[in-house]
């Protein structure tokens, strides 16, 4: 039993290895870009189409779905980000029906790039949405003392996303690999449905993590605008005559 798929190395040469972690994260994108490709060659927009176009038009509708329920506008922007955080970390779940496979998001050091992406995509969606300056001046507000404080906020809720999805995946995969060493004839497809319906939940929850702090990220120029639009209308409104 390992706890992590970083124990098990497949080549080393001096400092340079190939661990499990390595070799499953570049076949789950091999796997995620074939079956882009293959879904997506044949998109139509006639009324008969296939199985896989209608099972893609219901996951891409219902991820925009969920993105616009954040309070992100124009959620086909955000998508591809996203959704590609969703699909890669319910796949790497999915596919641990594949005897031998060891999910890499059962690694810290997995869930740590996909947290570090996250970090990087929030200021880069805020700045092209405000503007570099107006996404910085968000870090001074309510006030200037609370810089220190925020930027500790921008970069623990990073760490929290890497070590609650680690966590998660690493513990399902312990709790199930017990199980079946004691009981090997009782609890294998049960757990087996147990793991999948948990990686499936931590999918959507990293997902929607980051589409929180996308909007967050967008918040005070949302909340800026509706001000300016108030003030304009205050402004604007027709004086009652009273005489």
């Amino acid at each position: 039993m390992h706890l992590s798929p970083d124990e098990i190395v497949y080549w080393q040469h001096g400092p340079v290895k190939l661990n499990a972690t390595i070799f499953q994260t570049w076949g789950l994108m091999i796997l995620l870009t074939v079956s882009a490709w293959l879904i997506t060659r044949r998109l139509t927009t006639e009324h008969v189409r296939s199985r896989w176009q209608n099972l893609l038009e219901i996951v891409v509708t219902g991820m925009k779905q969920q993105i616009a329920d954040v309070g992100l506008r124009h959620p086909e922007k955000y998508l591809g980000f996203l959704g590609t955080l969703f699909l890669f970390v319910a796949m790497a779940s999915l596919c641990t029906i594949i005897p031998g496979y060891d999910p890499p998001t059962g690694s810290l050091s997995t869930t740590a790039a996909l947290a570090l992406c996250v970090l990087i995509a929030v200021p880069m969606f805020g700045i092209e949405d405000q503007g570099l300056g107006g996404y910085l001046k968000s870090y001074l507000e309510p006030t200037f003392i609370m810089l220190p404080f925020n930027i500790i906020s921008e970069v623990s809720r990073t760490l929290a996303l890497a070590v609650r999805l680690f966590g998660n995946m690493m513990s399902g995969a312990m709790i199930i690999a017990i199980l079946l060493s004691i009981t090997p004839f009782l609890f294998p497809i049960l757990m087996t449905l147990l793991g999948l319906l948990t990686g499936m939940v931590q999918a959507y929850i990293f997902s929607i993590l980051a589409a929180v702090y996308i909007a967050a990220a967008m918040r005070t120029r949302t909340a800026k605008s509706g001000r300016h639009r108030e003030t304009e209308t205050s402004t604007h409104a027709p004086t009652e005559n009273h005489g």
